[in-house]
């Protein structure tokens, strides 16, 4: 029999925190005589598990990450040929999650409606499948929140909750304006994120270019150090066209008034 069958097993029970290695498998097939159909048997048992604990694990990341469960956005349904451009091919290999591996924070800015939210939420998702933490929230939703934390005195907690997913996902940066004290601690979510270890990356989406969101915070020195930070190894698209909502509208054309055939009655 090939070895590999208990390899297969020991790989398994690991990811079940079982303790069980392949010699200790093989030890207890000569002992008990099992067959190679036995030990198959064993290993599809165990392979189950796996992947039922697994589904668990991305069901469980999915709720706690804000991401859309009723009609989630993946890169599975969005639609790359719409985007044309010399670099598209790089846009199209964000489902292989390199960025989040090399540490490249991602920026999606242009206009409403080109698909920059989705591609967000899809790379969050993805996270989510591979078993990585994510997390989705919307400037003003991340702005109200560090407010409040200073208010009631929960900052470091708040500060950790951000810095602890694998991907942080920020949207629609320019729509509220931070003051002094939530700049500043924006800038120790980033600052932490810079340095944290494993897979990590922030992807954020905005309306303006990068070049103008000073506007939208009130501390410039804090500001300065999180966009260093935040583009010092950053990959930045910029999305122009069309949006695509309303690509499946049908409009219909009607005129309020009496009817021309009861009219010419009437006369």
């Amino acid at each position: 029999m090939n070895d590999s069958i208990y390899e297969q097993i020991q790989e398994a029970a690991d990811y079940l925190r079982l303790e069980l290695t392949a010699q200790e498998m093989a030890t207890i097939a000569l002992e008990q005589e099992l067959s190679e159909e036995g030990i198959r048997a064993v290993a599809a048992v165990l392979e189950h598990l796996k992947d039922k604990k697994r589904q668990q694990i991305v069901s469980t990341l999915l709720r706690m990450s804000r991401l859309p469960l009723r009609e989630p956005k993946s890169f599975e349904n969005f639609d790359f040929d719409r985007l044309h451009g010399k670099q598209v091919d790089t846009l199209k290999e964000l489902p292989t999650l390199s960025a989040l591996y090399a540490h490249k924070n991602l920026a999606l800015i242009g206009p409403p409606g080109v698909g920059k939210t989705h591609l967000a939420m899809a790379y969050g998702r993805e996270c989510c499948e591979r078993g990585l933490k994510c997390y989705f929230l919307k400037a003003t939703e991340l702005n109200q929140r560090l407010a409040e934390a200073r208010k009631y005195g929960r900052e470091a907690s708040v500060i950790n909750g951000l810095v602890k997913p694998s991907c942080l996902i920020i949207d629609e940066v320019g729509r509220c304006v931070f003051d002094v004290e939530t700049t500043r601690m924006f800038f120790d979510v980033i600052d932490r994120r810079y340095n944290k270890e494993g897979p990590n990356l922030m992807i954020f989406t905005s309306n303006k270019s990068a070049d103008k969101w000073s506007e939208f915070f009130s501390e410039d020195s804090s500001l300065l150090c999180a966009l260093d930070r935040i583009f010092d190894d950053a990959t930045i698209y910029m999305i122009k066209g069309n949006s695509y909502r309303g690509r499946n509208r049908k409009t219909i054309a009607l005129t309020a008034g009496e009817s021309t055939s009861l009219i010419k009655k009437e006369s």
